[in-house]
Order: C-alpha cells, then structure tokens, then sequence
C-alpha cells in the first residue's frame, strides 16, 4: 500500500481533553494502527504538529509520545504548506481568533465545540469556512458512543413506535479545590472567560437531539450557580461566576419533548455519568455511554401505585441488556477517521461549522430564556 501523510496542526492538546481523548486516543491510536486505511491501496498517516503558548508543556509532550514537531508560532505553522489540517481544542475564547486564521491560511479545520462565543460568531466562521472553499468538522462525540450507536439502532429499527419524550441525566460532583484538587479547570466556572454548564453542554444536547430524535424547536431553561465559591489550580479562592446547572426542556420536530439536567453539582445514583431515557408507544429504553437497556410493550409490568407496602420487586431487573453486536471504537478516534475521510477522498461529512452554530444557538437561546423566564422558539439556523 502506498502511504500518504496527512499533517495536522494540533492547537490545545495540551489540556486535558485535546490531549487524552485527540491527540493519544485518537491521532497517536491511528499511528499505532498503521494509519488510516483509505481502501483505495492507499493509508493516510497522520503526522501531529503541536501548536500551543507553553514551550515547557510542548517539549514535555512532544517527547513524551516520541513526536517531534511542535511550535508556540501558530502563524508560522500556518504558512507552512505542508500542514493540511489545523485542529483546535483550545478554550473557548481562544477559538474564533485560530480557527479564522487557520481558514484564511488555507488550511481545513477540525474543531472542539462550542464554535465561537455566539451565534453571530459561529455563523461568521462557517460562511468563511464555505468560501474560502475548505473542509471543516466540529467534534460531535457523543454520537459515536456505544451507548447512543444502540440506541440509534432502535430507532432505525422502529422499537419505539411513536417516540414520546426523552429524559436525559448528565453531571456529577466537580471538587470546589479547597479540600480536594477539582476534576475540571477553574475556567469552567468563570461567565468571563467562557465557562458554564449550558455553553459546555447544550451543544451536545442539541447534536444528540437533532441527530436522534429531530431538530429542537423550543426551549425553556432554569440555570443556577449552586456553589459560588471554588478554588483554582495555585489553591486560591475565587467567584464562580458561570452557572455550574441546567434545567432544560426541549420540544422536538415532530412532537416529542426532551427534558435533560446538566449539572456539575450532583452526586451520582445512575450506571454512568449521562444516561438518556427514550419512552415510546411500542417501547422504551435507557441509554448510557456504553451500555443499553430495553423494556418492550409486550414484557412491560403492571405497576399499582401503594405507598403501604415495601416494593416487592426490582424494577431494573425488567429490562434487558441490548447486545453489542458489533465492536466499538473510541468514539473521538472514530469522528476523526470520518473527517480524515472527508479530507482525503472527499467523502460525505455533515457534522460542518453550521451543525456546530446549531449548538452555540442552542446554548445562546438556553441562557437567554432562563434570564428572561420564558421558552423560546429556535429558529432554523442557514448560511
């Protein structure tokens, strides 16, 4: 097989996610593979360029996973023509300003999510992105994941007849970092430098329930500050500005209604850390990460509500576990290999900068109705 080297400047993946989940489990897990085969006698090696502002963090990376490009000049990596593909995992902030220099320079890009800091942005990037005539993406991982592949399986298979309404439970319990170090870094949780729980998190709803279950057409949401108090990543107090739960409610194309809790401030009494309950006229099922459960009409219990007496029977134990039936790759690894597609042979790839504005106008729309107090309609987002 002929190998053809695909160079990607890879900007962020010095933080937690662009590293663990991009960069090793997804490009380095390409390499280790032997590359990406095309299927034309051809296989696509990925060659990372890491781009970044700490030379120490680079360096420290870079010779770690035995790479040897890396460089703190994003405008030097862009001029070189050799680099096809320009990756960004950086903070939220950070982005419009790359991504539109990486468009400019010519380069295809492939983004984290959320696109830009508002609508106004993120539609401003995607009209860039389609005439300078280049291939963009914006990573949408939850759609790969075994526990949503099945759950799409029955979808497709018609399980649930009529679907109904889907509940979805996603958080647990971020540290505040005075007594125990904080899962997640402190800018999560400052409006001004771009955090909160509903620009983190409504961009994935809104892929998922668009992707699913069909386009959202309403929402109304109640946003908090549970804990305003945290500490950062030297032990030092600060105000948590950005809200840190959300409490949304989503009609769907066609009549359905999603209601999903997002929250970093709950402990966790669920299989896994996000789970999806889909309730249909034929079925319903629960959806996690990896794994998914199923009750159909015809083995569905007859429950009598009596608060006299202990239940005598365990409810989870009625449903039944769908199976694999197939093998699961990292969900991250395998959106990668489809834009790498998408870049290479020009294959089909709708997951574009306007799929992500969708997710920014969610989110932009989320906040908006909780300071207003009321639902809102969403708009048909269009170039």
């Amino acid at each position: 097989m002929t190998r053809r080297t695909v160079r990607i400047a890879m900007n962020g993946v010095t933080g937690r996610m662009g590293h663990r989940q991009h960069l090793v489990r997804s490009i380095l897990a390409l390499r280790e593979q032997g590359g990406l085969d095309l299927g034309n006698g051809e296989v696509l090696w990925p060659e990372p360029v890491l781009v970044g502002r700490r030379e120490h963090a680079l360096r420290a990376l870079a010779e770690r996973h035995g790479l040897t490009e890396w460089s703190t000049d994003l405008d030097a990596v862009l001029a070189d023509d050799s680099v096809d593909v320009y990756f960004d995992a950086q903070v939220t902030s950070a982005r419009v300003d790359a991504l539109t220099r990486a468009i400019a320079a010519g380069k295809h890009v492939y983004t984290e999510k959320p696109t830009a800091a508002d609508l106004a942005g993120a539609l401003e990037l995607a009209r860039f992105a389609d005439a300078k005539g280049i291939k963009h993406g914006v990573v949408q991982d939850k759609l790969f994941l075994p526990g949503l592949l099945k759950l799409k399986r029955l979808i497709d298979g018609g399980f649930f007849g009529e679907i109904l309404s889907v509940r979805g439970e996603f958080g647990y319990w971020v540290f505040e970092g005075d007594w125990q170090d904080a899962q997640r870094p402190s800018w999560n949780y400052r409006a001004e430098d771009g955090g909160g729980i509903v620009v983190d998190m409504f961009p994935h709803w809104e892929y998922v329930l668009h992707e699913l279950f069909g386009r959202v057409t309403s929402v109304s949401a109640h946003v908090a500050t549970h804990v305003p108090r945290r500490w950062d990543e030297q032990g030092k107090p600060y105000a948590a500005t950005a809200d840190d739960a959300a409490y949304g409610v989503f009609r769907l194309e066609g009549g359905a209604v999603a209601q999903i809790n997002s929250s970093w401030t709950v402990r966790v009494h669920r299989d896994e850390l996000v789970e999806f309950q889909v309730d249909g006229t034929h079925g319903s099922a629960v959806a996690g990460l990896r794994g998914c459960r199923v009750q159909h009409r015809s083995a569905t219990p007859k429950p009598v509500w009596n608060p006299d007496i202990p239940a005598t029977e365990s409810f989870r134990d009625q449903w039944q576990e769908v199976p694999d039936n197939a093998e699961f790759d990292n969900g991250f690894k395998a959106q990668w290999e489809l834009f790498l597609r998408h870049v290479a042979l020009d294959e089909p790839y709708h997951w574009d900068l306007l799929a992500g504005a969708r997710g920014v106008q969610l989110a932009e729309l989320g906040l908006r109705s909780a300071a207003e107090g009321r639902r809102l309609d969403v708009p048909e987002v269009t170039l």
